[in-house]
This record gives structure tokens, sequence and C-alpha cells, in this order.
């Protein structure tokens, strides 16, 4: 009887190892389940990402909008007979002194 228990209790050692501390063991389930999980994350990213690419050349093959569009913005194109302005904002510096201080007309301190 107690070879039949040191037999079992040894197997049972040899199947806690393989378990924890083997080649495949739980450990590296839960880190390969780690990375299916990321790699699940990327993938859903690119597919959205694909999507939209996929959406922007079914609008381009069809619509002259967003041709016309996309010339516009990226290349610069106009029309012909088209006027283009370009409007530039103007940006007041911080050394400037405020404006109820100085008069702009003749830069005279109002009172």
């Amino acid at each position: 009887m107690r070879v039949v228990i040191l037999l079992l209790l040894t197997v049972l050692v040899a199947l806690q190892y393989r378990l924890w501390l083997g080649k495949n063991s739980l450990p590296d389930y839960w880190r390969l389940q780690k990375e299916v999980d990321s790699q699940q994350t990327t993938n859903d990213n690119l597919k959205r990402r694909n999507q939209v690419l996929y959406a922007d050349i079914e609008d381009l093959r069809e619509g002259e909008d967003a041709l016309e569009e996309r010339a516009r913005n990226e290349l610069g194109m106009i029309k012909k007979d088209e006027v283009f302005f370009r409007v530039i904002p103007s940006r007041v510096p911080d050394s400037l002194p405020a404006q109820d201080t100085f008069s702009r007309d003749n830069g005279q301190e109002l009172n």
C-alpha cells in the first residue's frame, strides 16, 4: 500500500510540475492569451481603418465631389475661371500694449 501511495504522490508531483513550470504550462497559456487579445485589438483597429479607406476609394470612384475636394485640399487646384483667396489670420504679438491703453489711430495714450 505504501508503494502505491508513494507512486501516486510521485505522479501527482510530476503532473503539478508540468502544469506550473513545464512546457505549455498555465503561465505560458496566460501569456499567450494576453498576446492574442492584444493582436485582436490591433486587428480590429486595422479593420476599421481599412473600412474607412475602402469608403474613400468607393467615394472617389463614384463621385466627383470627393475627387474635387481632394484636388483642392491636397493639391491646391482650382477650377477654370475661379478666383482663389487665401486668408491669413493676423497674429498680435504679446509684446504690444493693450488696446484700451493706446489709441490705434494716433498712438497717444487715452485717459
